[in-house]
């Protein structure tokens, strides 16, 4: 299985699109931050912009089931489930994009799984990416954009609307993800590119182009 999926990550080494994801913990700013991007970027050419999990039939109705704080979802479940809602987008919507030359704007991938489901549910960051590297074949973003904010900021942000099942969980969950989205970012600077989200959403979008 092994050399399986290395030949299809070199396949996606080859692609000619450009894969951008934006991350950050629940209220950081990534759907602001996405559509100024998409308005931005568009000028220079068509961009597609996707979610996780969605941006596919399949992994709609996955979100759907994580989404509803009716359901008590089981961690390891839930990391499988992130998986198998991924590999359906990967193998529905980015592969064919990115091997047409897209320019694809991703609200979250793999890195999400690995601070909340390998460090905030105590999975394991390493057995949560071994997961990811079978569902995607290896598939990484081009650049990722990394909205740090204080958790607590962001969870008043998201205010008075509908928390749905992850973002009911306690401060204690968000401070982990943070904190292992900072080793992320610490560990591939290369890829990842810390952006402030405190600043003002035209501040976090000038910085996040110039990251680009």
């Amino acid at each position: 299985m092994s050399t399986a999926v290395l030949s299809v990550a070199g396949f996606f080494d080859r692609l000619p699109g450009v894969l951008i994801s934006v991350e950050g913990v629940d209220g950081a700013g990534k759907t602001t931050l996405v559509a100024g991007l998409a308005a931005a970027l568009e000028e220079r050419g068509p961009v597609v912009v996707l979610r996780e999990p969605g941006g596919a039939a399949v992994s709609e109705r996955i979100r759907e089931l994580l989404a509803d704080p009716a359901l008590d979802v089981d961690p390891r479940a839930e990391a499988l489930l992130y998986a198998a809602a991924r590999a359906q987008l990967v193998a529905e919507q980015l592969r064919p994009l990115l091997a047409d030359g897209a320019t694809v704007l991703l609200d979250r991938f793999v890195d999400s799984s690995l601070a909340y489901q390998g460090a905030a549910r105590g999975l394991g960051v390493d057995a949560i990416r071994a997961l990811n590297e079978f569902g995607t074949g290896g598939l990484k973003p081009d650049r990722t954009l990394l909205l740090r904010v204080d958790p607590q900021v962001a969870r008043t942000r998201i205010g008075n609307r509908k928390a749905d099942r992850l973002e009911r969980e306690d401060a204690a969950f968000f401070a982990a993800i943070a904190d292992a989205y900072d080793a992320l970012a610490a560990a591939e600077p290369d890829r990842i590119v810390v952006i402030d989200a405190a600043q003002s959403p035209a501040a976090v979008l000038a910085d996040s182009l110039a990251a680009l």
